[in-house]
């Protein structure tokens, strides 16, 4: 193992150490993380935005929505509500309270379309906006296209035996 010099950090002044002694000193020097807070929080938004589908759903078949209706409407109107909070920039404030809380939900897909889309929408709106908008979601969109894609055959040849 080489060793690594140090500069610009108390008590490691110039001096050189192994990866080990190097990785001690960054434990030892790094801001802990409140993992349970963390944890809290995440549950806490997540269940929230959960509980808000579940409430749009429910307003859904109140109006007279079928099942599958009321569904793909609550998820829309989830979606439409995280692509506008992305945009008044609010989605970001929530998302650093609540951690991976805002990222399991379907908004955290519509907040990863929309924010790269809010962020380079001073570069115009094809250059920016247009070119822009897919860099995040756009290869879990194809992979996930794709992985349909390729279930679907083999579905397709599992029945026709």
């Amino acid at each position: 193992m080489g060793k690594i010099r140090i500069f610009g950090y108390p008590n490691a002044g110039g001096m050189e150490m192994t990866e080990r002694e190097y990785g001690r000193l960054v434990g030892k020097l790094s801001p802990k993380s409140p993992c349970r807070k963390n944890c809290l929080n995440a549950f806490l938004v997540g269940g929230f935005i959960c509980m808000l589908g579940q409430l749009a759903t429910d307003g859904y078949l109140a109006l007279g929505l079928a099942q599958k209706d009321a569904a793909t409407a609550a998820s829309c109107t989830l979606v439409a509500l995280s692509a506008l909070l992305t945009g008044l920039s609010l989605y970001d404030n929530i998302a650093k309270f609540a951690g991976a809380g805002t990222l399991v939900p379907i908004t955290g897909f519509a907040n990863a379309i929309a924010a790269p889309a809010v962020d380079f929408k001073t570069e115009g709106f094809v250059l920016g906006v247009g070119a822009k908008m897919f860099t995040i979601a756009g290869p879990v969109i194809v992979y996930g296209v794709s992985a349909s894609v390729v279930y679907g055959l083999i579905y397709w040849i599992t029945t026709l035996f």
